[in-house]
């Protein structure tokens, strides 16, 4: 249970709920990661050839300053080598094998964040990149610094407004959140985390946050935030929702944006009509 915030005390006031007819959009959570190894191009494939409308991924510094799609502080548990990422350069990296550790993987090298925002542009639909920046970090803000270098670089740092933008950043640091807004107003940011302060908006509102992500534990007990999160204005970005009656949950009170392993599956599961 998230500490101090009272889900039956001060109501939502009707004249503040947000009606919503369209279903969420599907987040691949590391790409299609139930089934192929996380963070490579395989599985980011796969999850537009499933349909996935958005794909989150995390990002980290290498030692030379790139960035690559690792979750981990380290790469012990998705590669074939050891190590930390910030203390090894991107080729060092690229010499490990980042594929083969999964069930339903094969070879990959490590995948850099040029290589998926391309991969995300050239594909035949639209799709929206959220992209997490870890934190604490050895290299403090300077992730954000760069992050937003190569959004520029691809032209997606300032979209005409946060409904057309192909790209957003997520974090649970309320620092790299506020360092985002501070320098690209216009991309859409999501302030991630379970604290009362953040589902109640006060650390969002701090920030410029255009969104809240709670982990669907949390919405189970506190369906509420979606409505009040919408508002204030906010969306709502869920993670990681794998579970057909979580779906359905999260379907049924609102939420934005579902964050899933199982793209494929979800969409079928919000859309029935699209089963043969």
């Amino acid at each position: 249970m998230t500490q101090g915030h009272d889900d039956t005390s001060d109501p939502l006031p009707d004249a503040a709920r947000i009606k919503r007819q369209r279903r969420p959009a599907v987040v691949a959570h590391r790409g299609a990661s139930g089934d192929r190894p996380e963070h490579t191009l395989a599985a980011y494939e796969l999850a537009l050839a499933q349909g996935a409308e958005g794909l989150e991924c995390d990002v980290r510094l290498t030692r030379d300053h790139q960035l690559v799609c690792v979750h981990d502080r380290t790469i012990d548990r998705t590669s074939s080598g050891t190590g930390v990422v910030s203390e090894m350069t991107l080729a060092e990296l690229r010499e490990f094998d980042f594929g083969s550790w999964h069930r339903f993987g094969r070879p990959a090298q490590v995948l850099t964040l040029a290589e998926l925002i391309t991969l995300t542009l050239d594909w035949s639909s639209p799709a929206r990149l959220f992209i997490e920046t870890k934190h604490p970090v050895r290299f403090g803000g300077l992730v954000e610094q760069l992050l937003l270098a190569e959004l520029h670089r691809f032209g997606i740092a300032s979209p005409p407004s946060a409904d057309h933008s192909r790209a957003a950043v997520i974090s649970f640091s309320t620092a790299g959140v506020w360092r985002i807004r501070r320098n690209a107003p216009l991309l859409p940011t999501v302030l991630l985390g379970d604290t009362a302060r953040i589902l109640g908006g006060g650390a969002a509102t701090a920030v410029g946050a255009t969104g809240i992500g709670p982990s669907i534990a949390t919405l189970r007990d506190h369906p509420d935030a979606v409505d009040r999160a919408a508002a204030a204005g906010r969306a709502t970005y869920c993670w990681t929702v794998d579970d057909h009656a979580d779906v359905l949950h999260c379907a049924r009170i609102g939420v934005d944006f579902v964050a899933t392993n199982f793209p494929g599956r979800v969409r079928e599961w919000l859309e029935p009509s699209r089963r043969s």
